[in-house]
């Protein structure tokens, strides 16, 4: 790393940002994962557009691909319809 006031200050903004992004990461991987396993329809429809709107503020920021965030809907999705009421 170079010894300049520039790299240093990019260097502390790129460790916040990895962490930052890490925890929106882990957040809606977390929520993800808490829907699928529900089989409850009602929980399906409180929950799935929260989770669809972290998935895609996630493709927004960068932190996933586009077309990742739309496999994840729409497997989601599926999974929605699958679900018996």
């Amino acid at each position: 790393m170079a010894n300049h006031s520039a790299t240093k200050k990019d260097t502390r903004q790129a460790a916040k940002r990895r962490d930052r992004n890490k925890y929106y990461g882990k957040t809606t991987r977390n929520a993800i994962r808490e829907l699928k396993t529900s089989d409850d329809k009602k929980v399906y429809d409180e929950k799935l557009p929260d989770v669809v709107s972290m998935i895609d503020k996630l493709a927004k920021r960068g932190i996933i691909h586009k077309n990742k965030a739309a496999n994840l809907k729409s497997k989601l999705a599926k999974r929605k319809a699958a679900v018996k009421a």
